[in-house]
This record gives C-alpha cells, structure tokens and sequence, in this order.
C-alpha cells in the first residue's frame, strides 16, 4: 500500500506492517478545562457509578457482547486493584432509532445517578440522546462513534470517544480501493450520520486518487428490502462497491454477490465486519475486504483471551472471535475511574474535566499502561499519561483520540475476516 494523503490540516496518514494506518497529531492543550479540583489531591473511599447504552438489540447488537465485556473486564481490574475507587455498573441497552430502546433507557439510567454513561455504539443512535446526558451534566463516552459529526457538537465538554473519526477510516478505505486497481466505484449506504459522513470521505479519498464514485443509493434505519439499491448501483457497472452499513448486510451480501457481482470486490466497513461463519454459506464473502478502527486484535490475544474468559466467568456466552471496539469500552471505563481519582470526585462536570489530562493530551504526564500503575502515580501525586489497549488515545479538546489505527481485513472461505497481510 502507497502513502496516504493529508486527512486534515493537522492529521495524516501514513502506512504500517499488517494493513495498518496511524493517524497522528501534535498534542493539543485543553485550557481552562483541566483545573484540579481540592488543589489536585485526590481523595479515596470513592464510587464511580457509570451506565452502559450499549446495543444488546438493533442493528449493531453484534457489537453489544464485546464492548460490554471490555466494560466488565475493566470494572473488575478496577474494583480488585483497590486504589481509592470502586466502580458501579449500571447495565442498558441503547437499541437503535428503529426500535428506540434508548428512549426508556437513557431516563433509567440517569435517575440511578450515574456521572457517565457508555454508548452508544451507533453515531446516529448516540446524537439522539447526547443533548438529554450532557444537558444533565453527566459525560457521555462511546466506545465505537465514529461520525465527524459529533468532533464539534455542542456537548459542554462531557462528550469522549476511544474511537477516531472516519475522517481516517474514509481516507484508508477510499485509498486501498483505489490501490486495488479499482477505477470506477458504487455504494450502498446507511442514511444517518455515520453513513453519509463515511461516504463523504470515502468519497473525497478515492476521487483524489483519480477514481469515480459512479453510484451511490442509500437506505434507512429498519429497511428490509434493499432490491432497489442494489439494481440501482450495479447498474452502474462499478468495478468496486462499499457496503456502508450495520447487519443489512445480512440481507444485501447474498443478494448482491449471490447475484453475481464478484466477492472480491466489494468492501465491509466497521458497522459490518463480524463474523459471518454460522450466517452466509461458506465462501461467500471470500475475498472481501473492510476496515476496522483498532488495533490488529492477533497483536493483543493476551487482552482478548482475558476479557473473553472473564465475560463467560460472568456467566456470558462466548465472544466468538467478535473483539471489535472491546479494548475501546476497557479504555473508557479506565480514562474515567483514572480521571475520577485524579479529581478526587465523581461529578461528572469535574471527572470530565480530568479526561484530556490522564490520557496524556496536556502533555505531561508519565506514561503508564494500566489503571494500577496509573493509579499509583495520581495517588503519589504524579500526573498519569495512560496508553490503553485500543492504542495510545491522547485526547483533543474536543474529546477525540489524536492517535489511531485502522485495521484492514480480508474475508476467507469460511467468511470469517482475518488480518490482511498484502
């Protein structure tokens, strides 16, 4: 793979081992919203109470089990560290705008009196309620929301995401298409916020390497029948086409490759790249490839391997090798009982205050790689810079990591996508 363009004025994007992409960034420095509260002493003895809208139904509930089981993984390192902090879990279940779950579930959760809530996982889904958790002054910290939509909302500062904006994913996914040899392209594409700011900069990425975007057809939140999206863009004859969508795909993929169009040229993107091998018939998606912010999960088993051992010891089901933006939520419940120590508090206006300092976006801190050596550090007086599992985070003042990797993956015979080595 080439060299990536600039995906803004301060970011870029360059190349690494394994079908890897890291955005990087200079640290950015979050003035006047970092004060320390009691002089920065932290104070013990406390007991940061956090919900979850994370998807258990609705279209990403695939994503649901391992983003939950990085919450549980990371509760329980917390509690058993015993550093000052114990960490309360409320458990929810975010939905989707179809079935609306986060209507009854957002008001549950702030009346148990959490200081943050986890989701959701969709974009679309967390802008339907992030005015009614911010507006209460409880942060709101998703694992997994990639729309650039939300870098600028107006959210009082208590908006935080362990996943980068598709500002990146778009320009990786746009250029290896191109990189592909593939001149001419189409899409098919969720019609909300994630999936027209993806296609945007899809878009933008792929036309700057000289291709053409000659079709485009997009669909809605609890659509059932997608045959005229489909006729609509191979009928436009493209060499490639993106999949911009959640478990539609379950739907579109037969239809689409079944129909003929050759597997090896259509793209998943992170809303769809699970596990398909109990859903499609073997070899159906052999050749595909798509994109998934994170780092390359074969280079973190031990983290996997204890978050999915500790997930069943909880008496849960088997992750199944469905990893996707479990180091993501791990990290945010870290950043945030790590910013609670550091405040000495578990207000939500004040722990949101401390998020930017303990990744390390002031600048200054001592770099650290789990919430015990971190701890230890704030507890001593010390300023915490805290790498996570996901990546090194380092927040923006708009609550967004500076640093991130996306993750290119192909489909095998068994429709299970793996690491591309190309």
């Amino acid at each position: 793979m080439g060299a990536f363009a600039k995906a803004s004025a301060t970011r870029k994007v360059s190349t690494l081992l394994g079908g890897l992409a890291m955005l990087g960034t200079s640290a950015l420095v979050l003035s006047g919203c970092a004060a320390n509260t009691d002089g920065g002493e932290p104070v013990g003895d406390l007991t940061l109470k956090i919900g979850t809208a994370l998807p258990q139904t609705g279209n990403l509930a695939f994503l649901g089990p391992p983003e939950e089981a990085g919450v549980a993984l990371a509760v329980k390192e917390i509690n058993d560290a015993a550093k000052g902090i114990t960490v309360d879990v409320t458990w929810g279940d975010s939905g989707d705008t179809d079935n609306k779950a986060y209507e009854t579930e957002i008001p549950r959760l702030l009346d148990a009196g959490v200081s943050a809530i986890l989701g959701a996982a969709s974009s679309g889904t967390s802008l339907q309620f992030i005015d009614q958790v911010t507006g209460a002054g409880v942060i709101q910290f998703s694992p997994a929301n990639t729309s650039a939509a939300l870098t600028t909302y107006a959210d009082n500062g208590l908006y935080f995401r362990t996943a980068p904006s598709d500002v990146l994913q778009g320009e990786v996914l746009g250029n290896l298409i191109a990189e592909d040899g593939h001149e001419t392209l189409g899409m098919i594409v969720l019609n909300d916020s994630y999936g027209t700011g993806l296609q945007e900069f899809v878009t933008t990425a792929f036309e700057a390497a000289g291709g053409e975007v000659v079709a485009a057809s997009s669909y809605n939140t609890g659509d059932t029948n997608f045959d005229a999206q489909i006729a609509e863009v191979t009928a436009a004859d493209p060499d490639a086409i993106v999949l911009i969508t959640f478990e539609e795909v379950k739907t579109i993929a037969p239809e689409l490759i079944g129909g003929g169009f050759p597997a090896e040229n259509v793209y998943f993107v992170d809303g769809n790249l699970a596990n398909y091998s109990d859903v499609f018939e073997a070899g159906l998606l052999e050749g595909a490839k798509g994109t998934l912010p994170g780092l390359d999960i074969t280079t973190i088993t031990d983290f996997t391997e204890r978050m999915n051992d500790n997930w069943v010891a909880e008496g849960n089901a088997d992750l199944a090798d469905v990893f996707a933006y479990g180091p993501e939520a791990y990290d945010a419940v870290i950043l945030l009982a790590l910013a609670a120590l550091e405040a000495g508090s578990v207000d939500g206006v004040e722990v949101a205050a401390k998020l930017q300092e303990v990744s390390g976006g002031s600048g200054d801190g001592t770099k650290c790689f789990s919430f015990a050596e971190c701890a230890d550090i704030i507890v001593g007086g010390g300023t915490a810079d805290y790498d996570g599992v996901s990546g090194p985070i380092t927040f923006d003042e708009n609550g967004d990591p500076t640093e991130a990797e996306i993750g290119i993956y192909q489909f095998g015979a068994d429709n299970v996508a793996v690491p591309f080595e190309g």
